[in-house]
């Protein structure tokens, strides 16, 4: 990556990376005084990394499909989004890489420059995301050996939630757990930072902070924060990104007892039940045909067990989401706004029109017509709950993060 240090005078960019389990998406931002625009210049994204189809789209890039060998797809991936950066740059130059880090454990609570002490660190958290860790990682290592002059910043899923009071971080272990660092951290918070910055800038400062506030983060990965003053009070990922809400793949909450079971009748090693409970359980386990709720709806109509399975799939999905919303609602002591985002919950609106339904004893109704176009706000006039969709933002969160971090 040699090139990426180039100077030219057509100005500078953050590239942020944003690493997980078989996608990687990346962004290029103009970096300049202040903080970076909204919109990058340009992005993209790699897909079914380690899959049967790999592919590659970027905003002058249609999706065509990418060969990555078997043995190391992640770095052969990394080495194209390379390539493609480079041809776009054209000789401009980076100012920093920002990379999503899903996991910055009980010491990082804030974006930090990375060198080989941080990397280090960081790759102690990997049992704690093992989904997205090792491939964030993977791409700072290449970097700081390729380009050491090249300023990389991590910048933390977990650090919005560092407001969390104690008694929404602990787990009920022993106290020496606690004190080894078992803590419930919670994630998905470049999400729902962003989406802190949006309420306020579009209800306003003050009514933003005074409304009790539940985020759906709602993609192949899930979770729910609950905000008071736009500040994490507590949220349903916990320790590791298995906690709370069914997902595509992945259970959420789980009997602990039922890991035991699995482990000491049905014989399946330790390695056996992390691939279960993190590759095949969720929408997918239960249906057996896919982790895409768009699949499931798609099938659910079906009178075959295929049918069946996709119908029990995406009720438990809604259930999981409705209980952990009813949970939320008494730890805030009431609601008053509902926000949906990330890629499920921004963009189906029969996923939403389910889950608000559910919540009518709260007041909460749906505007069906303001629901299907995916508006900012979906609720009706006659409704208790304000209840809208709003696009997060990682990327840029990132970006600004890094250009923050790098400004003297």
């Amino acid at each position: 990556m040699n090139a990426m240090a180039s100077t030219s005078n057509g100005g500078s960019f953050i590239l942020v990376l944003n690493c997980g389990s078989s996608s990687i998406r990346f962004a290029l931002f103009a970096a300049g005084d202040g903080e970076p625009p909204r919109r990058p210049a340009w992005n993209g994204k790699v897909q079914d990394i380690g899959g049967p189809a790999p592919d590659i789209g970027a905003s002058d890039l249609p999706v065509t499909p990418l060969a990555l060998s078997a043995v190391q797809p992640y770095h052969d991936a990394l080495a194209r989004i390379r390539d493609e950066v480079l041809r776009w740059l054209a000789g401009r130059p980076l100012a920093a890489v920002a990379h999503r880090v899903v996991h910055g454990g009980s010491r990082y609570f804030a974006p930090v420059r990375v060198d080989a002490q941080v990397l280090a660190e960081l790759r102690s958290y990997i049992p704690l995301a093992p989904l997205h860790q090792p491939f964030a990682l993977e791409a700072m290592e290449i970097l700081l050996a390729e380009r050491p002059a090249l300023p990389q910043v991590a910048c933390f899923d977990t650090a919005f939630h560092h407001t969390l009071p104690q008694v929404e971080r602990m787990l009920p272990l022993s106290w020496d757990a606690w004190e080894r660092g078992l803590r419930r951290y919670g994630f998905h918070g470049l999400s729902y930072e962003y989406i802190a910055i949006a309420l306020a800038e579009r209800h306003g400062r003050a009514p933003a902070e005074a409304a009790r506030t539940i985020v759906a983060h709602l993609g192949s990965g899930a979770s729910l924060c609950a905000m008071q003053g736009l500040r994490s009070v507590a949220t349903t990922m916990g320790f590791s990104a298995l906690d709370g809400l069914m997902m595509g793949t992945r259970t959420g909450a789980l009997d602990p007892g039922a890991v035991l079971y699995l482990m000491e009748i049905e014989q399946l090693s330790l390695q056996q039940v992390g691939h279960a409970l993190y590759h095949q359980s969720g929408l997918l386990g239960i249906s057996g045909l896919s982790g895409d709720p768009r699949v499931l709806l798609a099938r659910e109509a079906e009178d075959s067990p295929e049918g069946e399975r996709a119908r029990a799939a995406l009720a438990l999905y809604v259930r999981r989401i409705v209980r952990e919303i009813g949970a939320l609602v008494a730890v805030l002591g009431g609601l008053d706004r509902l926000v949906f985002t990330a890629g499920i919950g921004e963009h189906n609106a029969v996923l939403r029109a389910r889950v608000c339904t559910a919540l009518g004893w709260l007041g909460l109704e749906l505007d069906d017509a303001a629901n299907q176009a995916d508006r900012p706000c979906i609720a009706s006039a006659a409704s208790r709950v304000d209840v809208g969709v709003e696009p997060t933002n990682e990327e840029w969160i990132a970006a600004r993060h890094a250009a923050a971090l790098m400004t003297p």
